[in-house]
């Protein structure tokens, strides 16, 4: 392709075999972007890129260093359509699905992608936990990658047969024009709570950053017990509403689960109605099963995943389906069948006589999420082991330690990934939300073995915070391998031999 199919009439025709923002990866042939980042200047490496071969340059001032420059008001903004067209403009050939809010995400993008295989769709995913393109998974570096690398992505899904595509959209993501250039089928708003506020100024950034998904065509699925999301609802036309009902809530206290009264709607709002609702919702070990409200009328559910919000996920993820035309039966059947997401409450099983579980949960409330859910699961004793992240929000970090104290009975705060900041003090401000009741140790891997090793028959431990990941983030970028599974699994195992 050429530079002028690429930019446009005024620009010449000279070959561009490849994109970068990278000057590492740059060759000859290259079309390089001087990406203004938080700890480098693209326009700094400019020079080093035409020594590479880059052939032309996208800047946001002049440079003068002998090659074609393209000067932009913001050159992220620009990455994503030059990407597009490179590439051939892929989304244009995929159904894609853009997800984004605070929790949920990921869970509604794989059941979403099982319920669109499930009625044949050959489906690409791009989120937290992995990516799957052409059928063959893939490792995972940024929740949204950058433009350039999205948008290979896509062709290579396309290339690769897929014919449609769910992916977890972050703010960050959004707010610097990684989105640009994708054809949405539909956007999805999943909730809006406390996080990120170490990149966004304050919560009504946080929103106005999620709030550019939504500002292109075509149909938008929303949480309508969100009220970000019920705001959402009120500020475009082709809002899709979904609900966890009122009476759904009396199914839930039956079921020994406290109802949080809050996350539902008033029903004073100027929110559209939900389209599509959940009521007599009953769980058991197994996960849950409700009744589905839709304009199909009633369509009677089951899911292995626990936990209201899960129902609201789940509910979410049939909204989409429909949307975009797989039928009830196949959705009913699908949702049934789906497995549980890793590190999303993911049971751990070595035949001990209490639960444990391991979960991502890293704000206030999706820790008090996924607590509420555990309550669901013992009529004894709730324990939790978490901590926060450093170099990340820390105004939520009392908040956490709130929430934990309010819905566990037993509470070990410990470190999360520290980054550059040091463990201790991060433990102090989550205990800062606390009572007095409440336990620290430090060493996470002490920590987990410690709540194993003192559960008793019927209690349920959660570990929180990390999920899937396989890492510790230290300072200077330092990663240890640590994956709070495999942790869990060699704490029981020794805990079983002495038992023996």
């Amino acid at each position: 392709m050429t530079l002028r199919e690429l930019m446009g009439n005024g620009a010449p025709e000279v070959e561009v075999s490849g994109l970068s923002y990278s000057s590492r990866s740059v060759s000859a042939g290259t079309l390089f972007f001087c990406v203004p980042g938080f700890k480098a200047d693209g326009h700094d490496f400019a020079a080093d890129a035409v020594q590479r071969g880059a052939v032309a340059l996208v800047c946001e001032r002049p440079l003068g260093l002998g090659v074609p420059e393209f000067v932009v008001d913001n050159v992220r903004a620009a990455m994503g359509p030059v990407a597009a067209r490179f590439h051939g403009d892929p989304t244009a050939e995929l159904e894609v699905v853009g997800i984004t809010g605070t929790n949920g995400k990921t869970t509604t993008a794989f059941l979403v992608r099982d319920l669109l295989e499930a009625d044949g769709v050959p489906t690409g995913l791009l989120g937290t936990v992995k990516q799957v393109v052409g059928g063959v998974e893939e490792p995972v570096v940024h929740t949204t990658p950058e433009a350039v690398d999205l948008q290979a992505t896509f062709r290579r899904m396309v290339d690769g047969g897929d014919t449609a595509c769910v992916m977890e959209v972050s703010s960050h993501a959004l707010e610097l024009g990684r989105a640009a250039g994708i054809h949405f089928a539909c956007r999805v708003f999943t909730n809006l709570t406390q996080d990120h506020l170490d990149f966004h100024d304050d919560m009504e950034a946080y929103y106005l950053a999620k709030r550019r998904l939504f500002d292109g065509p075509g149909p938008v699925v929303v949480n309508l017990d969100d009220p970000y999301g019920r705001r959402l609802a009120t500020e475009i036309d082709n809002a899709i509403g979904f609900s966890v009902t009122a009476s759904a809530t009396t199914a839930h206290a039956a079921a020994g689960g406290e109802v949080p009264e809050q996350r539902f709607p008033s029903g004073s709002g100027a929110s559209p109605p939900a389209a599509y609702r959940a009521r007599d919702v009953e769980f058991d070990t197994n996960g849950a099963r409700f009744t589905a409200d839709t304009p199909d009328g009633p369509l009677d559910l089951v899911t292995r995943l626990p936990g209201l919000f899960n129902v609201s996920n789940a509910l979410a993820a049939l909204a989409i389906a429909r949307t975009l035309g797989v039928d009830t039966e196949t959705c009913r059947a699908a949702l049934a069948e789906a497995s549980r997401v890793p590190g999303r409450l993911e049971p751990i099983e070595e035949g001990q006589p209490f639960g444990v579980f391991v979960d991502f949960a890293h704000t206030p409330d999706s820790l008090d999420n996924v607590l509420r859910a555990a309550r669901d699961l013992t009529e004894n004793r709730l324990h939790v082991v978490f901590g926060a992240g450093g170099d990340r929000d820390r105004a939520k970090r009392p908040l956490m330690g709130e929430a934990a104290a309010a819905r566990a009975d037993r509470v070990i705060v410990t470190s999360d990934n520290p980054r550059s900041e040091d463990p201790e003090a991060i433990i102090e401000e989550v205990l800062a939300g606390t009572g007095p009741d409440v336990e620290r140790e430090p060493d996470r891997r002490a920590a987990i073995a410690l709540a194993v090793g003192t559960a008793g028959p019927g209690d349920v431990v959660v570990i929180a915070g990390k999920g899937h990941e396989q890492g510790q983030e230290f300072e200077g970028g330092r990663k240890e391998p640590f994956d709070d599974r495999e942790v869990a699994r060699d704490a029981l195992r020794a805990l079983a031999e002495t038992r023996a």
